[in-house]
């Protein structure tokens, strides 16, 4: 069977492309929806650990939805789990995604209007127009400087994950509410149109080629044992980290020096991306 984090099957349920899932199940094809609430925890179980999260807007296929749970399998990255069926909103055509490291929508096109909404790096949008400063959406106006449209990727995944330099570290998180290290990764690639998979052990198996040892460039990753971190220059990398709790910028060889010693292991690859 292949990994559980991204084959959509339970212990009632498979998902009717699956040509090995065990006998017995239900065979579902599955249906469209969008995440309709800011951020979703993505759950191993109903109720149970965090795996992931997803933003607003972010596509999903529901497999199986009942007792107020509804088991999904994310479009970005075949994560599966489950979110509360409340999170759920109806199929839109997204135009736009949240390019800052957050937003609000507001009620009006006008700053001092009430917002109706806040909004992570990441979240899908439909704009329906634009009035001046603004561009109305479906959960209404948004500063249009912080919004691109969909296809409009950014250029440099490390400016990317600087915009999130000070958000709390958050075991799964993935917004700017909290995120960790593999979050960050993923956040970063996947504004800048690269497919990225969601923990760090698929992202040190799945991204890049061996880089020479020692030679860092800016946008290399580093792996530890349940742990990677993005390159800024020779000397610096970037990573949402337990140690300080946030995303932050620290020297390569004092980071590899403090995560050994704290007894999490040597530096177990040094990837570079194409």
């Amino acid at each position: 069977m292949a990994d559980r984090r991204r084959t959509p099957v339970n212990n009632r349920i498979a998902a009717a492309h699956l040509t090995d899932a065990p006998e017995g199940l239900m065979r579902v094809e599955g249906t469209a929806a969008r995440i309709g609430v800011p951020v979703a925890d993505l759950l191993r179980t109903p109720g149970g650990d965090r795996d992931r999260q997803l933003v607003y807007g972010e596509p999903v296929t529901v497999y199986e939805d009942q007792g107020g749970w509804a088991f999904v399998q994310a479009a970005k990255d075949s994560y599966v789990g489950y979110v509360p069926s409340a999170a759920l909103a109806a199929p839109f055509e997204a135009t736009h995604w949240i390019s800052a490291p957050a937003t609000h929508a507001y009620s009006a096109d006008d700053f001092k209007s009430p917002e109706t909404r806040a909004l992570s790096h990441g979240s899908r949008v439909q704009v329906l127009g634009g009035k001046g400063r603004f561009a109305e959406t479906n959960l209404g106006f948004i500063p249009a400087c912080h919004l691109s449209p969909l296809g409009a990727h950014a250029e440099d995944p490390v400016a990317v994950a600087e915009l999130f330099l000070g958000t709390p570290y958050l075991w799964g998180g993935n917004s700017r509410l909290g995120i960790d290290c593999s979050g960050l990764v993923q956040a970063a690639l996947l504004a800048c149109g690269t497919a990225c998979p969601g923990d760090s052990d698929m992202q040190e198996t799945e991204l890049g080629e061996d880089a020479p040892a020692g030679n860092y460039q800016r946008g290399d990753l580093l792996f530890w044992k349940g742990h990677v971190a993005m390159v800024r220059d020779a000397q610096t990398l970037i990573h949402a980290n337990a140690h300080d709790m946030a995303v932050t910028i620290e020297p390569i060889t004092a980071a590899i020096e403090r995560i050994q010693a704290q007894g999490d292991g040597p530096v177990t690859a040094h990837k570079r991306l194409a």
